[in-house]
């Protein structure tokens, strides 16, 4: 069995009917358990209130055969991080010929690796900070005099900001750096934007308003994005128009040209001229009570039972293909 990928497939569903019986996929085992935990059981709530005949399912608790033993029509992802986010969850439901939600083995992988984001954003126009990866102190002393201080410390493929940390002082790299090595080998550094952050959700194609982020913390780390109360939320973000559209256009260009696809979000920080660049690409975002793509849905009067239904619905982009016709 494989599955075909058919955008012209997504179907607006009016019947819970319609989707069968649903395993929303959460847990996992990855640093981000916690806040796919949150994730997952607000999405199942929401299917269900809408009368979706969807249950839990943890992958680390049992095995992915059993999608099919439990006979479930299709997955909605609420796996966050590696193993959820990365592309490999989603090859072993191609392989198992389970629709799921949102983007694909491709673009889950690309979009979870920022330092390959940020090289195809590049190549189609969307602006990026500039980068030096980090692998010994050779790296830290090319990065100071590329990047000057301060500096953004970042693990490759982690979400969630974790390991994350700002670096100010030229002594405090190595520590930056062993913070982030502790995830994962790929670790690079970024120059410190000084702009506000914003936010684009991507739903079905289209882009959601924008939101401005505003934190007491020293950047828009795990505690702030998850737990903190005192984290600010402005939506509509505040931007001119014009700049509204211009904002809304490359974060479309940056999901597409990462392979992204059904739903998502596109974070963006300015730079001290004001100008848009880009972070990275979050292709399972989060669901939370302090999450930011249901904030934007709902500026357009999109509440979080319909957009979970809605992401629900990209599932019909990915269906059985016929099987392959054998020659001679």
């Amino acid at each position: 069995m494989r599955l075909s990928y058919e955008p012209r497939a997504l179907k607006r569903v009016t019947q819970p009917a319609e989707f069968g019986r649903v395993a929303v996929l959460f847990g996992g085992d990855s640093s981000e358990r916690e806040i796919s935990l949150l994730t997952g059981n607000a999405v199942l709530a929401a299917l269900k209130s809408r009368g979706v005949d969807a249950h839990a399912f943890d992958p680390a608790a049992s095995a992915l055969s059993e999608l099919a033993a439990q006979r479930f029509a299709r997955v909605w992802i609420a796996l966050h991080g590696p193993g959820g986010e990365d592309g490999t969850l989603q090859g072993a439901l191609e392989y198992c010929g389970m629709p799921y939600t949102g983007s694909g083995v491709m673009g889950s992988a690309i979009g979870m690796d920022k330092l390959r984001t940020k090289r195809l954003a590049l190549a189609v126009g969307v602006p990026t900070a500039d980068f030096v990866i980090l692998k010994d102190a050779q790296d830290f002393e090319l990065a100071l005099e590329r990047l000057k201080l301060p500096l953004i410390i970042k693990p490759a493929t982690q979400g969630s900001s974790v390991g994350m940390s700002k670096v100010e002082r030229a002594q405090d790299l190595p520590a930056a750096f062993a913070a982030a090595a502790q995830f994962e080998t790929l670790v690079f550094a970024e120059p410190w934007l000084t702009g506000s952050e914003y936010t684009v959700a991507i739903l079905q194609g289209q882009a959601l308003p924008s939101i401005r982020i505003e934190t007491p913390k020293t950047f828009y780390d795990y505690e702030a994005k998850y737990f903190r109360q005192d984290t600010r939320y402005f939506c509509p973000s505040g931007l001119p128009p014009a700049a509204e559209a211009h904002l809304a256009q490359l974060a479309l260009a940056a999901f597409e040209a990462c392979g992204a696809c059904g739903w998502g979000r596109v974070d963006f920080m300015m730079d001290g001229a004001g100008r848009a660049q880009l972070l990275e690409i979050n292709t399972v975002p989060g669901m939370t009570d302090h999450s930011l793509v249901p904030m934007a849905a709902r500026a357009l009067g999109i509440d979080f039972p319909e957009l979970c239904w809605r992401v629900l619905e990209t599932s019909f982009t990915r269906s059985l293909a016929a099987p392959a016709q054998g020659g001679n």
